[in-house]
């Protein structure tokens, strides 16, 4: 794909960036220490380092325009990124519980501790910094591709911040069995972080419905700007990427002409487009007798 680079593109770009020198940092905090704690929040930030990178693959090649193969566009390989970016977590998570196991047999006190959890302070505030503007940027700009990273990039500081303040207290008090409880309780938690990525991953791969608070907009919208008609109804949605899709019948009365019937939903369409931002709007006009109601127009 040629021509200049997507906004969404560029964040993608930065967020690899970024997920790359958090890695050497925090790769440099668990060979200082041998920490079994550190290995596994490293190992988170390497499935996240893969997954940024499955990221921009997938915001590439949705924005490759709609094709004879594909008329309703790409942007729904987006998902396929945030399922497997959640399936990665879930790797990682068997991984880090396996040297738990080994670690609980054969604890060590961490070696270098200061300079170790120093260099993973750092990659903490990084991570944290960059999760906030990406979860802002993947909202605007409608990417559920750079929002699934977000989510896993704040739940990898909280835990990071976690295994920093027990790093600590292990060096401190000298409790080596601390050391793989705190490995084996990041990996509990990102298990459920990669849970959750693919319920909500999945949900969109199956044309699951905008949420409920969307949806009251959408039928708020289409009864507002629907003045003419006699109803609406049968009112469905999804979406995919960055696109919704919105569907609904419009009654209008019998005698109405076409081009005045056409006016009203070029009215509606634009109201939905300037709410929804990036969206497909396909309404299907029946007359009087096709209404399921009367006197108002519903959904």
């Amino acid at each position: 794909m040629s021509g200049p680079m997507s906004p969404t593109e560029r964040t993608a770009w930065t967020s690899l960036g970024v997920g790359l020198s958090v890695l050497a940092l925090k790769g440099a905090a668990w060979w200082l220490t041998g920490s079994t704690a550190l290995f596994a929040d490293m190992l988170e930030t390497v499935v996240n380092v893969a997954a940024a990178s499955a990221a921009l693959a997938a915001v590439r090649y949705s924005a490759m325009p709609a094709d004879e193969n594909h008329p309703y566009g790409h942007a729904k390989v987006e998902y396929f990124s945030a399922v497997l970016e959640g399936a990665l977590i879930l790797v990682a998570a068997s991984m880090i519980l396996q040297e738990v196991y080994q670690a609980w047999f054969r604890p060590r006190a961490p070696d270098q501790p200061l300079v170790g959890l120093a260099l993973s302070a750092v990659a903490t505030v990084i991570n944290g910094s960059w999760a906030t503007v990406l979860r802002r940027r993947g909202k605007r700009l409608g990417s559920p591709a750079l929002v699934a990273d977000s989510h896993y990039l704040m739940s990898d500081v909280v835990t990071s911040a976690g295994v920093i303040a027990g790093v600590g207290l292990v060096a401190a008090t000298g409790i080596l069995w601390l050391d793989p409880v705190l490995a084996g309780a990041t990996a509990v938690m990102i298990l459920f972080s990669g849970a959750r990525l693919l319920r909500e991953s999945v949900g969109g791969l199956m044309d699951e419905a905008v949420r409920t608070d969307e949806l009251a907009n959408i039928r708020s919208l289409v009864s507002t700007q629907a003045e003419g008609a006699i109803e609406a109804h049968d009112l469905r949605t999804r979406r995919a990427g960055r696109i919704t899709f919105v569907e609904f019948h419009l009654v209008v009365p019998g005698a109405m002409p076409v081009a005045e019937a056409h006016v009203i939903c070029d009215r509606i369409e634009a109201a939905l487009k300037e709410s929804l931002g990036s969206a497909v709007i396909t309404i299907h006009v029946e007359p009087e007798g096709k209404a399921k109601h009367s006197g108002v127009v519903v959904l």
